[in-house]
């Protein structure tokens, strides 16, 4: 059912941004779901339609926010088994493979992880944003495996977009990276922007682009005559910018490995343990996984916590890596 907020800003609302505003005004909303509402022409401030959430308000302007009726997601349905951590009535937990994107776009259609719970699911997901990631809150590359946190309902996502815009989540990835990190362990703050060479890849900005936090600290050290040189690292972020890990990696001149589209060349070594350099070079996906997610339960308010070890194929480079740097 379509819903239509309306409200009228008073002295202390002077100058704010009008997503700001509004995000103050009505808790349940999360600000992307507002500027996603602004950017489609559904606010008016004063009778005229403002499609910039960054417009900002003065003492006694009217507001009024149109909130469409949710469109059912016509997609189709995909039978692919979901690896599931923790499932209950509002949300669930998955921990996605390497190899299959979160929802459908331009070349893939049908093989998602959104079909694949379009199909588990019955089609029971939120459907507040795009009617192509019903259920979706946040995500994580195709070539990216680990855990990420699935909405059932509206509220739920609600809420969970909140937590996620406030940078409460609890998010952890582990990885393996060429060299080593100097220091070896600290904060990479910066802005991430699209690339101006390449639209399809992100790139630290020097003065545009959303701010970018990664903490990060370096496990352990695989270096010898027989490896190249590569570091064990977890990092934990502050903010989730698309391909922030693998942006921050490569500024630091540290790409991740198997990272095709951040990537550096193997090199070639006289004596590298031939099994070693067979496993890097099959390596067809980024050593990325998204090992802890923490959040707050939307319902209860219970404070969640889910881990997930390392796929298969990281695990047995990181075990031959150990062998060789006994």
């Amino acid at each position: 059912m379509k819903k239509s907020i309306n409200l009228i800003t008073q002295s202390e609302d002077n100058n704010l941004r009008v997503d700001v505003f509004v995000n103050k005004k009505e808790s349940t909303l999360s600000r992307t779901r507002i500027k996603n509402l602004i950017l489609k022409e559904k606010l008016k401030l004063n009778g005229k339609v403002i499609n910039s959430p960054s417009h900002k308000v003065l003492k006694g302007d009217k507001i009024n926010l149109e909130i469409p009726e949710p469109k059912k997601a016509s997609l189709k349905s995909f039978d692919f088994k979901l690896n599931i951590i923790y499932e209950d009535d509002d949300l669930l937990v998955i921990n996605k493979p390497a190899g299959i994107i979160m929802h459908p776009g331009a070349g893939n259609y049908d093989k998602t992880i959104v079909n694949a719970l379009m199909h588990y699911c019955r089609g029971n997901l939120s459907n507040i944003g795009d009617e192509l990631r019903p259920g979706i809150v946040h995500r994580i590359d195709k070539d990216t495996s680990g855990l990420v946190v699935i909405a059932k309902n509206n509220e739920t996502h609600e809420n969970l977009s909140k937590q996620f815009n406030k940078h409460t989540i609890n998010r952890v990835y582990q990885l393996m990276i060429w060299g080593k990190l100097r220091p070896q362990s600290g904060k990479i703050e910066t802005l991430i922007t699209r690339s101006s060479s390449n639209r399809q890849l992100m790139e630290v900005g020097i003065t545009k682009g959303k701010k970018a936090i990664t903490n990060y600290k370096t496990l352990e050290i695989f270096e010898n005559n027989k490896t190249p040189t590569l570091s064990l690292v977890e990092c934990k972020l502050e903010t989730g910018r698309t391909h922030q890990i693998r942006v921050h990696m490569s500024y630091k001149g540290n790409n991740i490995l198997g990272d095709n589209k951040y990537k550096k060349k193997i090199k070639k070594l006289k004596n590298i343990d031939i099994n070693l350099e067979k496993s890097l070079y099959k390596l067809n996906r980024q050593f990325l996984h998204a090992k802890t997610l923490g959040f707050t339960h939307p319902k209860s308010d219970k404070e969640l916590e889910f881990s997930s070890i390392l796929p298969q194929d990281l695990e047995n480079i990181l075990k031959m890596l150990r062998n060789i740097n006994k």
